[in-house]
This record gives C-alpha cells, sequence and structure tokens, in this order.
C-alpha cells in the first residue's frame, strides 16, 4: 500500500514543481484549476485531447477523490454549473446527497436533545446517499466529448502507481483523533506506529483503482448497485453509531436539474446554484448589498469596507438562515430575496459608522412559512474547480464528503459523507419548524457556490469561481467577486485577499494578514471581532484580452494550468 521513492522518481510522479509556484497561470485556449497539482495535471492532458470542459472536470474530480480524500470524493455530493458557448446558457444540476428513507426528524437528537456534533458525525448516522457518481454521469452525457472511460485513466494509474502524500493531507490526518480509530482508515493513513503517515510518503490505492474500473465499465450503476453499494450499506448499518442507508436509498438516487439563480451587477451577469444550496442566494445578497453601499469606493480591508462587507453578510445570513432549503419540502422565496428592490431595502439597514445592535430576517416577496432559525453545524472541508475549455465552454464545479474524511467509514478505496449532519440538529425551534430538519430524501442544506460570471448579455462566460471552507464559502466567493469587479484585481490578486467577513455572528478576520490592523476600528463600530484562521481553497478564471488568467488559494495546495 505505501512505499519510499527516490527524490528523481518521486519528481516524476509529481510532474510539476511546488504548487506555490504555479498558484497563477495564463493561457490562450484551456485552462483548469484544482485543489491539487496531480489533478490540474489530469484535466489539462485531458483538455490536450480535445476534451471539453466537462470532460477535463470529471477526469480532475476522479484524481481528487484519491489525493484530496479528506475534502470530496464518490462518497459525496457536488454542485455543478456550466456554461455552454454555443447556446449561450447556463445550466445547474444539484448532485448533493438525500436523506436516507430510514431517516427522521430525530435522526440527530438525543434524549430530547441535540446530539455533539462529534457523536452524530462518525459512523453510520451521518452518511446520506451520494450524488457525485451519479453526477458525474450525468454531465457526461449532456456534454462529454471523449469517451467515459479514458476519462478514470489518469486516477487508476496514479491509484495503482501510488502518489505522494502531500503536507495538507497529511496535518488534517495528524489532527484527527476519530480517523484513527477507525480500522480501514487506520490502515490507510497511519503507520505502525500509529502515526499519521509522513508528507512525502507514497500511498497506493488498489481498492480505489477497482471501483473506477467497475464505474468506467458499467457507469454510475457500479457504485449505487451490486457489490460495492451492499459494502456501503454494510459499512454505515454496521457501526457501533449506525445509520439507515439502505440498497434502495442507493438505487434509487438521483440528480435534480435546477435552474441557475441570476443577477445582473455592475456590467456582468452573475449566476450561482439556487437551493438546496444557499451559497447563490447568500452570496448574490451580498454582492447586490455591497454595491447598494458602494463598495468600490472603499480601500481593500479599510474598515469602512471590513464594515460594510460583515454587515452585508449579517443580513444575508440572517436571510439564509431563515429561509433557505431544500426546495421541493419547504417554500422557499428565491425570487424574492435576490429582488433587486428588496437587497436595496436591506441595504438602508446598514449604518456606515456603526455595526447594527441586532439583525433580523427580512420579509422578501413569496413568503409562506415563517421558518425557525437554526443554530449553524456546517463544517469546513469540499473542494472546488473551475474550467475552460477552447471552445468557450465552462464548468464550476464544487464537491464535497462534507467535514474533513467525512464520516471517516472507507468503502472501496473511497471514503463515506458526513452530510445529514449538515441538517439542522432540532427539528423545531419554539414550536416552528426548522427549514433545514431531517426528512427521508430531502437535501440537507450547502453553502456552496459555484459561480459562473457572464458579460451583461448572457453570451460568453468572463469568470468561473468557486470556494471551499463550509459556512465560510458564501463570504470568500463574495469577497473574490468583489475583488474583481469592483475593486479591479485580477483573479490571483482577489484570491489573495484576506479573508474576512461575518456568519450572523461575530465578524472574522483572517489570523496573520494585514487586514487584522482593523480590528480596533471595527471593535470601536461595535463589532465582535475575532481574529482566526480562515482557509479558503479558491480556484477561479478570469477572461482577459490575451486568454484566460487562472487564480489557485496559496492556502491550499491547488495549482492553474493551461495553454
Amino acid at each position: 500500500m505505501r512505499a519510499t521513492l527516490g527524490p528523481i522518481a518521486l519528481a516524476a510522479l509529481l510532474l510539476l514543481p511546488a504548487p506555490a509556484a504555479f498558484a497563477q497561470a495564463t493561457a490562450k485556449r484551456h485552462m483548469i484549476v484544482t485543489a491539487h497539482p496531480l489533478a490540474s495535471q489530469a484535466g489539462l492532458q485531458v483538455l490536450d485531447r480535445g476534451g471539453s470542459a466537462v470532460d477535463a472536470a470529471i477526469a480532475a474530480q476522479l484524481v481528487l477523490g484519491l489525493v484530496e480524500p479528506h475534502a470530496s470524493g464518490l462518497g459525496g455530493g457536488a454542485f455543478f454549473l456550466h456554461f455552454d458557448a454555443r447556446a449561450k446558457r447556463v445550466t445547474a444540476i444539484d448532485g448533493r446527497e438525500t436523506a436516507p428513507s430510514g431517516a427522521g426528524p430525530d435522526l440527530l437528537m438525543a434524549d430530547g436533545k441535540p446530539m455533539p456534533f462529534a457523536s452524530a458525525v462518525v459512523g453510520g448516522r451521518s452518511v446520506g446517499v451520494p450524488g457525485t457518481p451519479r453526477l458525474l454521469e450525468v454531465m457526461h452525457a449532456r456534454h462529454g466529448r471523449l469517451p467515459w472511460g479514458s476519462l478514470f485513466e489518469p486516477a487508476i494509474t496514479i491509484a495503482e502507481q501510488g502518489f505522494p502524500i502531500s503536507p495538507r493531507l497529511h496535518l488534517l490526518a495528524s489532527r484527527d483523533a476519530a480517523l484513527a480509530k477507525e480500522p480501514a482508515t487506520r490502515a490507510y493513513f497511519f503507520g505502525a506506529d500509529g502515526k499519521a503517515l509522513a508528507a512525502g510518503t507514497v500511498i497506493r490505492n488498489p481498492a480505489y483503482a477497482e471501483t473506477l474500473r467497475a464505474m468506467a465499465r458499467a457507469g454510475a450503476d457500479a457504485i449505487y448497485r451490486g457489490a460495492i453499494a451492499q459494502d456501503m450499506v454494510a459499512a454505515v448499518r454496521g457501526h457501533a453509531n449506525p445509520g439507515t442507508l439502505s440498497l434502495e436509498d442507493l438505487a434509487g438516487y438521483r440528480v435534480r436539474d435546477v435552474e441557475p439563480i441570476c443577477a445582473l451587477y455592475r456590467a456582468y451577469r452573475l449566476c450561482g446554484m439556487p437551493p438546496s444550496s444557499s451559497g447563490g442566494v447568500a452570496v448574490l445578497q451580498m454582492v447586490g448589498l455591497l454595491g447598494e453601499l458602494n463598495i468600490q469606493q472603499h480601500k481593500p480591508g479599510s474598515p469602512e469596507a471590513l464594515h460594510r462587507f460583515a454587515e452585508a453578510g449579517r443580513l444575508a445570513f440572517a436571510d439564509r438562515n431563515r429561509y433557505l432549503g431544500d426546495d421541493r419540502f419547504v417554500s422557499v422565496p428565491v425570487a424574492g430575496l435576490v429582488d433587486p428592490g428588496y437587497v436595496a431595502s436591506r441595504s438602508r439597514l446598514i449604518r456606515p459608522e456603526r455595526a447594527m445592535e441586532k439583525v433580523e430576517p427580512g420579509t422578501p416577496a413569496g413568503v409562506k412559512v415563517a421558518y425557525a432559525d437554526d443554530p449553524e453545524h456546517e463544517v469546513v472541508g469540499t473542494t472546488h474547480l473551475a474550467v475552460v475549455d477552447a471552445q468557450g465552454n465552462a464548468v464550476s464545479l464544487t464537491s464535497t464528503i462534507e467535514g474533513f474524511f467525512g464520516s471517516k467509514q472507507m468503502v472501496r478505496g473511497f471514503l463515506l459523507n458526513n452530510e445529514l449532519t449538515d441538517f439542522d440538529f432540532r427539528p423545531e425551534v419554539d414550536g416552528r419548524l426548522s427549514a433545514n430538519s431531517v426528512a427521508p430524501g430531502k437535501r440537507p442544506r450547502s453553502s456552496m457556490a459555484p459561480f459562473v460570471v457572464l458579460d451583461g448579455k448572457g453570451a460568453r462566460v468572463e469568470q468561473v469561481v468557486g470556494s471551499p471552507g463550509g459556512s465560510f464559502i458564501i463570504n470568500y466567493v463574495a469577497k473574490t467577486l468583489v475583488g474583481t469587479i469592483d475593486w479591479g484585481l485580477g483573479m490571483q490578486e482577489a484570491i489573495d485577499l484576506p479573508n474576512a467577513g461575518n456568519r450572523g455572528g461575530p465578524t472574522e478576520i483572517e489570523k496573520g494578514t494585514a487586514w487584522e490592523a482593523a480590528a480596533p476600528a471595527l471593535k470601536s463600530m461595535g463589532h465582535d471581532v475575532r481574529v482566526i484562521e480562515m482557509l479558503s481553497g479558491l480556484a477561479g478564471i478570469r477572461r482577459t484580452k490575451a486568454g484566460w488568467e487562472g487564480g489557485a488559494d496559496k492556502r491550499r495546495e491547488g495549482v492553474a494550468l493551461g495553454r
């Protein structure tokens, strides 16, 4: 399973220099940005062979599930945005996980109280029906150009030949006590001494290679039916903290075609994901609020800019926590939430020199039910990739297994998600139902926010951007869009900006950055300021006069590559 390679062999395996050296790239024809050098290389090779943006995204995602297993994979779900250059149209597919048929509203309760997060997340209880395998298949059926099976070859080769554990993977494994206690993950990520395998250690995953071969032959049914499905169900139901996943749940999974939500901002048309994600609505609200507040007039990182950014976040998260959920189960006033008139009215609540004392959800047009506000349980994880091909088609794909290493359950070489902990633990508060309560077949609310930015007429793609980071994602993506559109920064420059924002609680500023200097001024305005680590993983591509400019977040290990 593991081996030690010399420096020459290791360099040949990696194919690329250190990620930081290639965080930014320019290209004339096509480009891909992912969270790992090997995934970016796999996607670039597909583009070089004439593959579509979707082909490259599939090949890259399959590699990410191997080399970045803590963030995404076949055991998770994803949101997909696609721009078709010929049709001049953005389409969206919801490949989010669903709650099994046996999951009831009290799934995350014990003795009438919400379970501790650590008690809910490890084992089978938190595992939802994965969506990524079926999503990849549907993506290819609609937009693929190269043969399906050929897209699996890079990941199969790397799984069999081995790959070096990255510094980030080592660090996350070494910090995860629960991971070391589960037999399958202990055997894969840890040595005989019980310590996480060192960065640079080459590990192989033949089980993942076999899973990929099965999927290359039989399509997504190889995951949702037969022996692999049986093993998934056995792992979930046989754990000491069991879940209810069944073979019927797996066989019945379907992705959802959904209508992207788009809004004009400055000279651009911004398109994001609708529910079950809250990311598209919240980002569009934030950007709209900041436009009303003339954010472009304030210097990045200044107290004035950060104050407005935080207040916009407070308003957006108040609405998010009240109204957003799976719109097949609850009424979500999406159009009302992003209506320019409503956003403008909310912006008038923000005072230029003083934080709001209390922020309440608004009452957008279309409200039918007053749901309960909920506590935040969404944890940091996930990955994002961005692709544009030579024909001008684009993909913005955010995928996840939820928290780092998901439920810690490993089956056939991949990890199972812990998405069900994205539901509200308490099904109702003060007699009011939560919009994000657990129900069979329901998709838990997400903050994932893949975006495609078009010109004002919607005729061509101008930007592709997204990020991992749990509920932080909303602020990360809004920051980047404001950076490129309002502050005139390049994609890499916008990604490199320090992170800051407000998720309905304290105002948060990224630790160790120049923006910390604004903390005293923000406190004087009434903000409860917290300086914390904010490890975004932004990936973005921006059109330039010469072609494309890509940016990858230096806080992680991603690279942008193009021709």
